[in-house]
């Protein structure tokens, strides 16, 4: 009895509320000032930087070029460049048919719209985190019994004092970490940063879809021409060897230019297999692009158009926008900028965190006693927690993300320098691949004049076959070359739109940007629309909500 009494005389006795916050905020005052080692300039970032500890991001500089190298070259505008279905500027519909049906169908693109939607998700929880982080309803039954050898009055608590009983409750409890030191909304910062970096992630896996698309399908009209030149070259150096021998039995000619004419013809008509081999396995690649096992695409494709022409021009831009228009480039400034926030979390771990805990209950041993008022209780109150003596751990901690703010801060440099060393070999590569194909083309023309005036010499008898052999070789080499060389002025056209991060803007056209499109029927080659996919999982949920938006839909941000 006493013992109740005392404790009521000191439940009593016990400060008002008021006094009790007032002590808490004096408390968490001294904290304050305790951790911050009584610097009064690390307070004055702390309350510029929002009440929060680490520091405030801001993009690294990065070297830039002014101008691209061959800027006073005519072929070279610095117009803004072609940012949607820059492909079209090749007017080629069966090209545009199958960028349209890999965009749609493309597994690497949709593996990475679920990482965007992974993103998004992992931002809502760290938003959630910035809120009372439990909140439980609990409730429990028990069946006791006391022993009689320990507890009150040893023997079972005395007469009258039951031995079993059961109890019953139910109540809620919640616990909530302020966030003084703004770890959470530095959280939020990070999450934040990664779902832009899993956004520029999609677009840079876009851009690169497009280009290997486009490249896969240059390659195959090159490798058509390529082989249409060998088997008119064969056609032509088997008509040789047909002459070589009438010679050789009419007495006009010996064995030596039967032999050299079939070696010829024989060296010509290898190179057919490999061409072939070649076709087909940028066939396979074109497939697995447009999300389909491989097959035979000659029947669909056709084997008579001819390699896509590019226009003699390119509006380029200036090096600077490179920055904008490149997702790798964005994607690696993003990571920097999560990487800044993570520094503000270390450092949070190494101040006193203040907590809010409360539960409310109702408990009593019969069920019909738990809607009584006398069977509600409940606690309120706050609490720190702060972790000393750590042994310089925490301190190192923030050694190590600050390392790695440095690392990614290094890397998104070195990701500018060389997308602007791709833009520029692509350029190069542009204007000079088209100076050697004008080139070739002359050396084509008179290659094919020496091959027809010597191969009338050598049937008149005024040359011997040496000659003709020679003439027919060469003709077959400058002709490949020719073919490789109009293939290459496509393929640089098309690295160039890559290097200067072109094509990713179609998902924000409002026809194809708010969902997964269709594939599409290629032009009327052979009347045979596009094999559909097979064994394809369903289309992610769009990862980008809402036609035109320039990025996804995020969840607010707390202020």
């Amino acid at each position: 009895m006493h013992f109740r009494q005392a404790a009521r005389t000191k439940e009593l006795s016990c400060r008002p509320p008021r006094d009790i916050a007032r002590h808490v905020c004096l408390l968490a005052t001294v904290l304050l000032v305790a951790a911050s080692g009584g610097c009064m300039t690390g307070c004055r970032e702390y309350i510029a930087n929002g009440f929060k500890v680490g520091p405030n991001y801001r993009k690294p500089a990065v070297p830039i070029s002014d101008n691209w190298i061959d800027s006073r070259d005519q072929r070279i505008s610095n117009d803004p460049p072609i940012e949607n279905a820059w492909w079209q500027v090749f007017r080629d519909p069966v090209l545009d048919a199958l960028v349209q049906n890999a965009y749609a169908q493309n597994l690497t693109l949709r593996e990475a719209g679920f990482r965007v939607v992974e993103s998004r998700a992992i931002l809502g929880i760290a938003v959630g985190n910035w809120f009372p982080q439990t909140q439980q309803a609990v409730g429990a039954y028990s069946r006791q019994q006391l022993s009689q050898e320990v507890g009150f009055v040893a023997g079972g608590g005395g007469p009258g004092f039951p031995r079993n009983f059961s109890v019953w409750s139910g109540g809620a409890q919640l616990a909530w970490e302020l966030d003084f030191w703004g770890r959470f909304r530095r959280s939020i910062e990070a999450a934040d940063a990664e779902l832009d970096a899993s956004v520029e992630n999609y677009d840079d896996v876009l851009v690169v879809l497009l280009s290997d698309v486009a490249e896969a399908y240059v390659d195959i009209r090159t490798l058509e021409q390529r082989i249409r030149y060998a088997v008119a070259n064969v056609g032509s150096q088997t008509g040789s060897l047909d002459l070589a021998n009438i010679k050789l039995d009419e007495g006009a000619a010996s064995k030596l230019d039967v032999t050299e004419a079939k070696s010829n013809v024989a060296q010509t008509e290898a190179t057919i297999p490999v061409f072939e081999t070649r076709l087909r396995q940028a066939q396979n690649r074109l497939c697995v692009l447009m999300g389909m096992p491989p097959q035979d695409l000659t029947r669909l494709l056709g084997t008579t158009t001819p390699i896509p022409r590019a226009p003699p021009m390119v509006a380029v831009g200036i090096p600077a926008e490179l920055i904008r228009r490149r997702p790798d480039v964005r994607r690696a400034e993003r990571l920097v900028a999560a990487q800044s926030a993570r520094i503000g979390i270390a450092e949070s771990d190494m101040y006193p965190a203040f907590t809010i805990n409360g539960s409310i209950f109702v408990r009593a041993s019969q069920f019909s006693d738990l809607f009584k008022g006398s069977a509600i209780g409940g606690n309120v109150g706050p609490s720190f927690n702060w972790n000393i003596l750590n042994y310089g751990r925490l301190r190192n901690y923030v050694a190590v993300e600050q390392s790695r703010f440095m690392q990614l801060a290094t890397s998104y440099q070195n990701v500018v320098l060389n997308a602007n060393r791709e833009a520029e070999d692509s350029i190069v590569a542009f204007l000079k691949s088209q100076r050697q194909a004008q080139i070739l083309r002359e050396g084509v023309k008179a290659a094919e004049e020496s091959r027809n005036l010597v191969n009338a010499l050598y049937r008149g008898g005024r040359a011997d076959f040496g000659r003709v052999f020679f003439a027919e070789y060469f003709l077959v080499q400058q002709q490949d070359a020719l073919a490789q060389s109009e293939g290459e002025i496509a393929l640089s056209l098309v690295r160039l739109y890559r290097a200067l991060g072109g094509g990713w803007q179609i998902r924000l056209d409002p026809a194809g940007a708010g969902s997964w499109i269709e594939p599409v029927p290629l032009p009327d080659v052979n009347q045979q629309e596009l094999p559909a996919p097979e064994a394809v999982p369903p289309p992610p949920p769009n990862p980008f909500p809402g036609a035109g938006a320039a990025t996804p839909a995020k969840t607010p941000q707390v202020p």
